[in-house]
């Protein structure tokens, strides 16, 4: 018997012990109300009332930020264009792709804006990576590597242009 199947026949043996043989039908009621209201709890159902716009907006990060190598010019990225290190671009995470994001280096105060990509970094500690052209414009030199930053959201595309990972 499949997972699936295998739950929906135990909640189904369940409310026949509960409640007998033969359920009423729960059309209106307390009961009903109860039901939707649960199930509109556990399955994030919510009017428009409880709707979110860009989670990710206002939610900065603090971290180290690491440059792209020059090696990786014209490899492709997450979002499928090619990787041109003079372009404002940076890779994250968790930020979806397309995100508009403020990048300001903490150590000498200078910021960029930059669309996210690209997929990464994968070093432990490190909140983004950006071109090396971002990095230049907020000071970080190809000796240096890597610096501490702020990442803040900026704007985020809605979900019917986000791009796939």
């Amino acid at each position: 018997m499949g997972m699936r199947r295998a739950k929906r026949h135990s909640v189904r043996m369940h409310l026949r012990s509960c409640l007998g043989r033969r359920a009423p039908p729960c059309r209106e009621g307390p009961t009903a109300i109860a039901i939707v209201a649960v199930a509109a709890v556990l399955f994030g159902v919510a009017g428009p009332a409880v709707a979110r716009a860009d989670p990710h907006v206002g939610r900065k990060q603090v971290g180290t930020a690491s440059v792209y190598a020059r090696k990786l010019a014209g490899r492709k990225m997450a979002d499928g264009a090619h990787l041109d290190p003079s372009a404002p671009v940076a890779a994250s995470k968790t930020l979806p792709l397309g995100t508009e994001a403020k990048v300001t280096n903490l150590k000498t105060g200078r910021s960029t804006r930059v669309t996210i990509e690209d997929r990464g970094p994968y070093v432990k500690g490190r909140i983004v990576d950006l071109s090396p052209a971002a990095a230049a414009q907020i000071g970080i030199t190809p000796k240096e590597g890597v610096a501490k930053v702020e990442v803040a959201p900026v704007r985020e595309p809605p979900r019917s242009e986000r791009r796939a990972d």
